[in-house]
């Protein structure tokens, strides 16, 4: 992480749109526990961005905001995006994939931890044979935005979205993958691709993992196309520790991986760019249907603010956090999603009080 004048944590937090406004500040919450039982110093600064800012007076990510994060914050904690009201979601999408891409927060880490087993729909599976990371690349891919329609709105339209893959961009992400997995004494890495039918970008993926894995002997690594990793991770995910893949594969194959554990309420994920500030989100959405109601699970976004934990490099607050989110599974402290009768708020406290407690 870069070095800040102080000692405290500068931290920037956008709640977003929909339950985001109602996980985000559970998680400040519990993130200021583990904090405080640390002895860390937090300065927590939010920031409006979302649907109702966008409707008031236009502003989706402002022209100096990338700049000012990476000049005055180390991290950046983000709710869920997304309004009915905004039929286009263009404030989602210039907020989120903009600070994707001018941030260049090009490796997508996504957990799928199974904290009990109860939760899984794998029938007889134990909690240690789910656990597993998604490492996507998060800045390339069919997610460039590169593309177009010609007669468009006619009956001869023809729409092109292009799959950019770089030798830069995947080498770099098959990099951390293999680094990933050496800092967690992990042992097997299993890149995905589609390059017997995108016979051109994906052959790049087969190339660059074909090279870089000879530079790390000390980890197993594998390849499977992604029909067969997925069906894979549904048979027997326990065959897996990282997965490295590109953007749309990792998107589909992480929530497949979510289901895995007990839905998208539990999954978190990190933005990283290594050494540079990062963001950090539940990736559940703003799921408006629900939104208002108390009900929003918000494990995921407190997962996430113990990987923004991790990424500052307070490793035991991180492991209290997911400590205190499996107690609250493992006592029946949770919401209706996963058969609990908790409202969002005391979910939050429950955790945050077991996180003050608990070392």
């Amino acid at each position: 992480m870069p070095e800040r004048a102080g000692s405290a944590k500068r931290i920037a937090v956008i709640p977003g749109d929909g339950v985001g406004k109602e996980v985000i500040p559970e998680a400040v919450k519990i993130l200021k526990a583990a904090a405080s039982k640390g002895g860390r110093e937090l300065a927590l600064t939010e920031f409006d961005w979302g649907a109702d800012r966008y409707l008031r007076d236009g502003t989706t990510l402002p022209a100096d905001a990338v700049e000012m994060f990476r000049r005055d914050f180390d991290a950046i904690l983000l709710g869920a995006l997304g309004d009915p009201r905004v039929p286009d979601n263009r404030h989602a999408a210039d907020i989120l994939l903009g600070l994707r891409f001018k941030l260049d927060l090009y490796a997508n880490e996504r957990p799928c931890v199974l904290f009990d087993s109860r939760l899984t729909p794998l029938k007889s599976r134990a909690e240690k044979e789910v656990n597993f990371y998604v490492i996507r690349e998060n800045t390339e891919g069919l997610y460039a935005g590169m593309g177009g329609f010609f007669k468009k709105g006619t009956p001869d339209e023809i729409a092109t979205q292009e799959d950019v893959n770089t030798r830069k961009g995947v080498e770099r992400i098959i990099r951390y993958a293999f680094e990933f997995a050496r800092r967690r004494g992990l042992k097997r890495v299993c890149m995905s691709d589609k390059s017997n039918a995108l016979t051109y970008g994906h052959n790049l993926w087969t190339r660059v993992f074909a090279e870089v894995r000879r530079e790390y002997g000390d980890v197993e690594a594998s390849h499977m196309y992604i029909d067969n990793l997925l069906l894979q991770m549904v048979r027997d995910p326990s065959q897996f520790q990282v997965i490295v893949t590109c953007n749309l594969f990792g998107d589909i194959g992480s929530d497949v991986g979510a289901g895995l554990i007990g839905g998208l309420g539990l999954a978190p994920s990190g933005n990283i760019h290594p050494g540079q500030v990062s963001l950090f989100e539940p990736v559940h959405g703003s799921a408006p249907d629900i939104a208002g109601k108390g009900i929003a699970n918000p494990m995921g976004a407190a997962l996430a603010a113990g990987m923004m934990c991790e990424f500052l490099g307070w490793a035991a607050e991180a492991k209290s956090i997911e400590g205190a989110v499996r107690a609250a599974i493992g006592e029946g402290k949770t919401t209706p999603d996963l058969g609990g009768s908790f409202t969002t708020k005391q979910v939050g406290e429950w955790i945050a009080g077991r996180v003050a407690a608990h070392s």
